[in-house]
């Protein structure tokens, strides 16, 4: 992918105009695949953004079905997209969004059984899941396969934003911060609430990230929490936990 075709280079124009994307910049994006995990909450403003910077290939991975009660935050859908495939919807917005890059839509839950496929080929995974095992699978493969991985989450009034650059050996990964235990936290969404647009800025942080770890503005590992009444924001720089069973012996 040596140029941008002129329908391109009108859409993406404000991109070319920053120094900091460019020509160069924009042809970056349109080379990369990003793996989405979860079309929900975190998921919908993290594709919509991604489809829209020009992220030439996107995998959106999610099995669950449009409910009304997804409409309080799940930006992506409306209401005659309710008892359709999340996947599927999806993909048919964000395919009108941008109809100059690729959209899979696979409708399957993420197993021990189908990560190593579905990642093979990713430039960066992005976890928009909302439930611990589907996290510590993403968080397991991408350490093996060394792909860089964007973790949200959110929940009442706060969010957290994750990066693990597993193209650093010295990367931490999300095991060092929420060690895997067999009895895991019961709250969500579902029996705890979340403010909505609170989703909304978590992932549209999780796109910006993405944007700019895949333009090589940004580099190592990090943690930001945010919380949704206060509106204040907290970052850390991450290290690895010498005694994390998933990356203390990487």
């Amino acid at each position: 992918m040596s140029e941008l075709s002129d329908k391109e280079q009108l859409r993406y124009s404000r991109h070319l105009m920053l120094k900091e994307v460019g020509l160069e910049g924009q042809l970056k994006l349109k080379a990369t695949h990003v793996v989405v995990v979860g079309a929900g909450g975190l998921g919908s403003p993290a594709l919509l953004y991604l489809a829209a910077s020009g992220v030439g290939e996107l995998t959106l991975l999610d099995d669950d079905k449009v409910e009304l009660s997804n409409l309080q935050r799940q930006v992506l859908y409306k209401v005659n997209h309710l008892g359709q495939a999340k996947v599927s919807a999806a993909g048919k917005v964000l395919g009108s969004l941008n109809n100059q890059i690729t959209v899979n839509s696979i409708e399957q839950q993420l197993t021990e059984q189908n990560a190593e496929q579905i990642f093979a080929g990713a430039t960066l995974v992005l976890d928009c899941s909302d439930n611990f095992a589907t996290r510590y699978t993403v968080n397991r493969y991408c350490l093996k396969a060394g792909i860089p991985l964007i973790s949200g989450a959110a929940i009442a009034t706060e969010g957290q934003l994750m990066c693990f650059d597993f193209r650093e050996q010295l990367s931490p990964c999300y095991n060092c911060l929420y060690p895997e235990q067999t009895e895991q936290p019961l709250l969500n969404c579902d029996n705890a609430g979340v403010l909505s647009p609170l989703l909304g800025v978590i992932g549209s942080m999780q796109a910006l990230l993405s944007v700019n770890l895949l333009l090589g503005h940004h580099q190592g590992s990090l943690f930001i929490r945010f919380d949704g009444l206060s509106m204040a924001q907290h970052q850390f720089k991450l290290k690895k936990a010498p005694a994390c069973k998933e990356c203390s012996d990487k």
